[in-house]
């Protein structure tokens, strides 16, 4: 049964690592529940893994835009653009033929013999920025020394741009991002800069082509007579910039306060490292602070749930709350660092899954094999009651992880 839409959303929490009180009885009681956007408009929101999925999982569905009249996160003139559904600054093909050409040319780049490559390369970036850790001293912020840092290293270099615009990089992509923490004027301003940084990347690119993404996509689509169009590949270059250092970095942070919030968890890989893998992808299940969560604009009616949604309907997913749902995952409450399979959907599903969730994993696996191997008695600096959330943002983390060892 859906309630009417006076719930608001993002639902409350209590402390940064906790989750919603309100998941439970929504899954179990309103699995399919309207619910009220900062912008006052109204969505629906899906909470059970199996609506989830299945949303995600239909390529007729795909994130709302200013043109399709779908609900918005932020009112008219607020808000950065993914927050206030314009397309214009990451124009990329969304749906059809064309979303797939485009899924082809650009997962080339992040295959799983990629990745193994970069594998190496990655784990002497993360023992270089832990040396500089502990040269600084403790306690620390381990998000600022290393969760950070190193998926800017590892994007940059994919992209061929210079890690030293890291601190431009971080402001262009919390504007894009932001719900309420800049001004319209600001973010305006902050997408110009980012639009006319990238293009004149990608224009260098096409001139002094080398081994990067953005010089391999120019190469294909030249070749290619259905390649990708000019605004097509520096919305790309633009999105993967924001995606690949944003959610990694935010990742890495809440993995390593996750397991370290309760000494056992750290203690268990200490003593089995062998289990990374699988305590990457249970973090990633456990996660409470993933943002916004995914929207789909309903362009059709659609069953979900049991219920029909109207064409015309704006759903959010919560990917976080389908994660805790008893229905998949035994125990889906308590962190199980050995838990497999694990089907989780922090990278979606389906045609619209998450490109680059392969770099994710692999940049999470390597940043805990090295902090395992190099500081095995790391712990929390503070009482996981004073961890703190960003907030402002589509997209969820911790505003700092103070660690000592």
């Amino acid at each position: 049964m859906t309630v009417s839409p006076s719930l608001r959303y993002p639902l409350p929490y209590d402390g940064a690592l906790d989750a919603p009180d309100e998941w439970e009885r929504l899954r179990r009681q309103c699995p399919v529940a309207g619910i009220e956007l900062p912008s006052g408009d109204h969505a629906t929101l899906l909470t059970q893994h199996a609506d989830v999925r299945q949303l995600l999982s239909d390529a007729r569905f795909v994130r709302p835009t200013a043109q399709d009249g779908s609900a918005r996160i932020v009112p008219d003139g607020e808000g950065g653009a993914v927050a206030s559904n314009e397309t214009s600054a990451l124009a990329v093909p969304t749906k059809g033929a064309e979303h797939q050409q485009w899924r082809r040319l650009v997962g080339k780049w992040f295959t799983a013999r990629r990745m193994t490559a970069l594998r190496p390369g990655m784990t002497e970036i993360a023992d270089r920025l832990i040396d500089e850790m502990i040269e600084s001293g403790r306690p620390a912020d381990l998000k600022a020394h290393l969760g950070f840092l190193l998926p800017v290293y590892v994007i940059c270099d994919m992209l061929g741009v210079p890690p030293e615009d890291r601190d431009r990089f971080s402001h262009w992509s919390d504007a894009l991002l932001s719900i309420n923490r800049f001004t319209r004027e600001e973010t305006d301003r902050a997408q110009a800069e980012f639009v006319q940084y990238m293009a004149g990347h990608v224009a260098a690119k096409r001139e002094q082509p080398a081994d990067d993404i953005i010089s391999m996509l120019i190469q294909d689509s030249a070749e290619d007579g259905q390649g990708l169009t000019d605004q097509q590949i520096l919305g790309t270059a633009m999105g993967l910039l924001v995606a690949g250092h944003e959610t990694t970095a935010n990742m890495i942070g809440k993995m390593v306060a996750l397991l370290l919030a309760d000494r056992s968890r750290w203690e268990q890989l200490v003593a089995d490292p062998s289990l990374v893998r699988t305590a990457v992808e249970e973090s990633l299940r456990f996660d409470t602070n993933l943002g916004f969560g995914l929207r789909r604009f309903i362009s059709e009616d659609v069953e979900i749930g049991g219920e029909t949604l109207p064409r015309g309907t704006t759903v959010v997913c919560s990917q976080t709350a389908a994660n805790r749902d008893e229905a998949v995952f035994d125990h889906a409450d308590e962190m199980d660092l050995t838990r497999s399979p694990n089907p989780h959907l922090i990278f979606g599903a389906g045609p619209h899954s998450c490109l680059g969730q392969a770099l994710a994993r692999t940049e999470l696996q390597v940043v805990l094999e090295v902090l395992l191997r190099r500081l095995p008695t790391l712990e929390l600096a503070v009482p996981t009651s004073e961890l703190t959330r960003i907030e402002g943002l589509v997209v969820g983390g911790l505003r700092e992880v103070p660690v000592r060892w």
